[in-house]
């Protein structure tokens, strides 16, 4: 089944695990999504602060397990392409820790598509084998790690 307007508004748990609406583009919707945390982030973040920040991020990755698991049923495919709550997320957990400067938010992004894409183990494996909503989160919040820890190393490098 392939998700539109009508199925991402008949159901709350299918707006966010859609992304509002970002997993709907025709052409790398993950990508889409995870743009779409870009340009949310600043004005979730903003009025928070960190201690209220990482219990949101850990109350968003539990509603997310939750409404994608409900979502990849309804979709009749588990973690479905359209499915972007989980880069949402992850992209969330990668910006806090990051430093706030365009470029490194930018090397940021592009490292977390890359890992998200490639799937390094043991990332691959988490996705193949656990299943439903907390896979779909599971595997995002890894290649987020892995995005930490490049941009680590970078920061390390660069100075």
């Amino acid at each position: 089944m392939k998700p539109d307007r009508r199925f991402l508004l008949a159901d709350p748990a299918h707006f966010v695990a859609l992304g509002f609406g970002s997993g709907l583009w025709p052409k790398g919707p993950g990508t889409a999504g995870t743009l779409a945390g870009w340009l949310l982030f600043p004005f979730v973040k903003a009025p928070l602060s960190d201690p209220l920040f990482g219990a949101l991020l850990v109350a968003c990755f539990l509603f997310g397990v939750i409404a994608c698991e409900r979502t990849g049923r309804s979709l009749g495919v588990a973690d479905h392409g359209a499915i972007v709550w989980d880069e949402i997320v992850a992209i969330w957990l990668v910006l806090w820790l990051t430093p706030a400067t365009l470029a490194w938010q930018a090397a940021a992004f592009a490292l977390f598509r890359f890992f998200d894409i490639v799937k390094p183990a043991p990332i691959r494996w988490v996705d193949e084998h656990t299943r439903g909503g907390f896979g779909v989160m599971l595997d995002d919040i890894l290649a987020a790690g892995y995005t930490l820890l490049a941009l680590a190393l970078l920061l390390r490098l660069i100075g």
